[in-house]
């Protein structure tokens, strides 16, 4: 085989591929990159069984043939090498790179037993936003369980609901939801994501350049092209299992509510959790005929602290306690200035929503002590 590609096109390639090579022992070939020449030019592709990519990349002088090299080898040798060009030949045993740097060659595996991606057809695709999908995804991310007890919960939901894609993960401690309107030609299947593989499909998704992507679904899996500089093609398995009916168990009254400057609770957080203990317990203390929402920590080993926030609040006094690092995660997905607290009583869950933006929504349950 044999084929001449720009560079900077199979760095991108690699780049978007690499987190998706498999670490398997039993199978060393899941460790490399497919390499197959084809009479357009280069296919690069990458598995680890639960998700799989494909990339092609425009070549010429091509040769037909496959082959299989380390992953890591390959991506370290193409950072440092020099030139605008590159031309990659291998023969059974060995692949060799020529470029303006000079030339380097690598040991090849044997290919035959890399296992093939089973891309769905391009059938029923649907075009949406490559920037939605990206925000929806990082925005309840962080939320999943990191647990497969129960895989529902190691997920990220995606569904359609009214003109909007509605984003949601859960680890039954808090819960994140983003709605994110996009229009959907076709009819949207909903599904479980895997956590994992849903990090891996936003880290493809910002490697690509064009503002549209296809994707489609089935039973079992979620297919996504893009049909950039570079053709993408990447699948995930996703999850059989329902994901929580949350909207039973989200409030629907509310005792206190406080609103804050999204900097100003950032700030009391960070300094809370240097004085919170294992549980990293933060408490809430607000008196509306007071005015009064001060933020308490301590620590035996640290010592303690007590910190007034400036605040609009209405309502019943409410004294309660949350993990700090839950609460403050949510702010990663908050790009208003302000944000309302609302507290259902002792006891129940808190929801938090940024100022002007009805489309974030996070929940998150008090700790009992």
């Amino acid at each position: 085989m044999k084929v001449t590609c720009l560079t900077d096109n199979l760095l991108k390639a690699i780049s978007a591929s690499e987190r998706l090579v498999g670490k398997k022992e039993s199978l060393p070939v899941l460790s490399c990159f497919l390499l197959e020449v084809t009479k357009q030019g280069l296919i690069l592709r990458a598995t680890n069984l639960e998700a799989g990519i494909e990339i092609a990349i425009p070549g010429e002088n091509t040769e037909p043939g496959t082959v299989a090299v380390p992953a890591q080898v390959l991506g370290n040798i193409l950072r440092i090498t020099r030139g605008d060009k590159i031309t990659i030949s291998a023969d059974e045993s060995t692949l060799s790179i020529v470029a303006a740097s000079g030339t380097t060659s690598i040991r090849a595996i044997p290919h035959e037993e890399f296992p093939p991606i089973p891309f769905l057809d391009d059938t029923n695709l649907i075009e949406m936003s490559r920037q939605a999908l990206v925000d929806g995804i990082q925005s309840v991310l962080y939320a999943a369980s990191h647990s497969m007890v129960r895989p529902e919960l190691a997920s990220v939901s995606v569904s359609y609901l009214e003109g909007s894609l509605v984003f949601a993960a859960t680890d039954s401690f808090r819960l994140a939801e983003k709605k994110v309107q996009t229009a959907i030609s076709n009819e949207f299947s909903d599904i479980l994501l895997p956590q994992k593989n849903a990090s891996e499909l936003v880290h493809v998704l910002a490697s690509l350049s064009e503002d549209t992507v296809s994707i489609s679904t089935d039973d079992s899996q979620l297919y996504l092209k893009s049909m950039s500089a570079l053709s993408v093609r990447f699948i995930s398995r996703v999850i059989d299992a329902s994901f929580p009916n949350y909207r039973e168990i989200l409030p629907k009254a509310f005792t206190t509510e406080a609103t804050i400057l999204t900097k100003d609770l950032s700030s009391v957080l960070k300094k809370a959790k240097l004085f919170s203990n294992a549980s990293q317990q933060v408490s809430f203390h607000i008196y509306p005929k007071k005015k009064v929402f001060s933020v308490t920590a301590q620590n035996q080993d640290v010592g303690e602290m007590d910190e007034l926030i400036e605040a609009a609040v209405t309502g019943e006094d409410i004294d309660i306690n949350f993990n700090s690092t839950y609460v403050g995660d949510s702010l990663q997905s908050i790009h208003a200035d302000s944000l309302t607290f609302s507290f259902a009583g002792n006891g129940k869950p808190l929801v938090i929503r940024p100022i002007g933006d009805l489309s974030f929504m996070y929940l998150v349950m008090p700790l009992n002590r």
